[in-house]
């Protein structure tokens, strides 16, 4: 009779191909999550535009020109920088400026809104 041997575990060859495989699931699914992120913080930037542009016309209601960036205030953020310029009694242009990490957004890095809601470019809108 002969004795059978109880093994247990997983091979070094199993082992390899389960991490194979994870590596290949992470190098697909990083960028689409960086991707993810890069287009949430553009909503963020842009829904920041809006107010500011809620903020001018409010402003404008109660002057006889558009406001500055210090008469309208400009929000804190770690991935844009936002300013306020074309500033008179009938024009204004708000830019987002993508920083840090967000400069990876190709082709978004540089958001626009004017007091027309003329927003460029027009495809990361």
């Amino acid at each position: 009779m002969q004795a059978t041997k109880n093994v247990q575990g997983f091979t070094l060859i199993e082992l390899m191909i389960a991490i194979v495989i994870m590596g290949i699931l992470a190098a697909i699914a990083l960028p689409t999550y960086q991707g993810q992120v890069r287009e949430t913080r553009r909503g963020d930037a842009q829904t920041a535009l809006m107010q500011m542009h809620m903020s001018q016309e409010n402003y404008r209601l109660q002057n006889i020109t558009y406001g500055a960036a210090a008469d309208i205030g400009i929000p804190a953020s770690d991935f844009y920088t936002f300013s306020v310029s074309n500033v008179s009694a009938t024009t204004f242009t708000l830019t987002a400026t993508a920083k840090g990490s967000q400069t990876n957004d190709t082709g978004c890095t540089t958001l626009t809104l004017d007091e027309s809601m003329n927003r460029t470019p027009a495809n990361c809108w």
